[in-house]
């Protein structure tokens, strides 16, 4: 990837950003079996270059596999390392105010600051609930997920994504962190457990592609930190073709 992997952090860390990446990161605990299958689709699938980026659309798939006898860690932050090769290009678009947004929802941002949706599974005890997230560009430096339960209680707000471009790193060419609200982590005193998200986002070149590495790979890294003071850590890498 090398689009997918901007997805996955982008989205995927996009999308899922509104408590969904959250439980992606969660399964790695050691005295727990919990498991995640992830499917990502990137269209176009060739990078483009320097000279000419190519804009990507990112379209995720995964599922999450959590024992019911277990309580769900409160996930407190979300971290995304992104490979060189990718390209944010949020100071392109519309951006959306904050303070309008978690006022009044998406409906009031500028139509061409949409950047994509993501509809989730979940429960809350034997409840089962169906968030929906709007991804929205927040300018150069941020991205929005504006999330909304309706069960066990409403709750809409945005979940903010600070994006940082790592012009001096070798490795790494953009770090995303995505704060999560406590307010979407416990839901009317219940924690939510996450069992599936999908998730599909990108808009002419606001996601872009400028090179595939020699070894064919986009290599990503990501961490989840949890109200335990725990950190998870999180590897992966997906194939590109120049």
């Amino acid at each position: 990837m090398k689009r997918r992997r901007w997805v996955a952090g982008g989205v995927a860390a996009l999308v899922c950003a509104a408590g969904v990446l959250l439980a992606a990161l969660a399964f790695a605990q050691d005295e727990v079996p919990i498991t995640i299958t992830v499917t990502t689709k990137v269209t176009p699938n060739r990078a483009g270059t320097p000279k000419h980026p190519q804009g990507i659309r990112i379209d995720v798939r995964a599922k999450i596999g959590i024992p019911s006898d277990y309580d769900p860690p409160l996930v407190q932050h979300v971290d995304v390392w992104f490979p060189r090769g990718g390209l944010y290009n949020g100071a392109k678009y519309p951006a959306c105010n904050l303070r309008l947004l978690a006022r009044r929802g998406p409906s009031i941002c500028p139509k061409r600051s949409i950047m994509g949706h993501a509809t989730a599974t979940a429960r809350a005890d034997t409840v089962f609930t169906y968030p929906k997230i709007t991804v929205i560009n927040g300018g150069a430096t941020k991205v929005y997920f504006y999330t909304v339960l309706q069960v066990p209680a409403r709750v809409a707000e945005p979940v903010v994504g600070d994006i940082v471009k790592l012009s001096g790193d070798p490795k790494w060419s953009y770090h995303l962190r995505v704060s999560i609200p406590k307010n979407l982590q416990i839901v009317a005193g219940i924690p939510l457990r996450l069992d599936e998200v999908h998730g599909v986002a990108g808009r002419g070149d606001w996601l872009a592609t400028t090179s595939c590495p020699a070894d064919h790979r986009w290599r990503w890294h990501a961490e989840g930190s949890f109200s335990t003071g725990q950190v998870v850590k999180y590897d992966g890498s997906v194939g590109c073709r120049s």
